[in-house]
């Protein structure tokens, strides 16, 4: 369903340039905003080997990632010298839960997951092509638990100006992927003449930070 072959060969030669050593600032600052309790269980598609699963495991009791490479999860576990309970799945996925962590091996379109009170997309939803990204947000709609929030980092810059990843998805494609749902925009980041993106030639770059809430 994804491109696998692409993101295996991104974690095998560690051409990891999009993975943060630190939490994400944008995390820190939005998430208690959101009113989770920590009973609230949280899911983390794509997470790669984040330090932001550290964080979400100290304010929740049950937090869930899914990250297609192998080496991106078992790196999780050795940098933070955990020893997680790993457990084969259908022949698909691999489970690996260590305390109120668990993460999915594979892919996350066949992950047996279930429904959540919160879904945190940093880096998941602008991965994606286009022909994904509709199918993708139909995916984390289904499993977001009724009244759940999702807090979603976007960038959006002239997709014409950069291949991606990291994919340009602007406020307007963000209103269809999750039509019928209640969108509120907590922040634009605009970057200036210093950024990296904008010294390598693009004419404008920014984050966008939302919080997308069901009925």
């Amino acid at each position: 369903m994804q491109d696998q072959e692409f993101w295996h060969n991104k974690w095998a030669e560690n051409q990891i340039g999009f993975h943060l050593d630190d939490v994400n600032p944008l995390l820190t600052a939005f998430w208690l905003q959101l009113g989770l309790a920590r009973q609230d269980n949280v899911l983390v598609p794509l997470c790669g080997k984040s330090e932001d699963l550290i964080w979400l495991a100290q304010k929740h009791e049950e937090v869930t990632g899914v990250e297609l490479s192998n080496i991106a999860v078992r790196a999780f576990f050795a940098e933070h010298f955990y020893t997680p309970m790993v457990t084969p799945l259908n022949g698909q996925h691999e489970l690996y839960q260590f305390d109120e962590l668990s993460i999915y091996a594979g892919d996350f379109f066949t992950a047996p997951l279930t429904q959540y009170q919160c879904i945190y997309d940093r880096a998941a939803l602008i991965a994606l092509p286009p022909e994904l990204r509709a199918i993708y947000a139909e995916r984390i709609k289904s499993l977001l638990a009724p009244g759940g929030k999702i807090l979603l980092i976007s960038l959006d810059y002239p997709q014409s100006e950069m291949q991606g990843p990291p994919f340009s998805v602007p406020k307007s494609e963000i209103e269809v992927l999750f039509a019928g749902f209640n969108i509120t925009h907590l922040q634009r980041d605009e970057a200036d003449e210093t950024h990296p993106r904008i010294q390598k030639g693009l004419s404008r770059f920014a984050e966008e930070v939302w919080l997308i809430e069901s009925d």
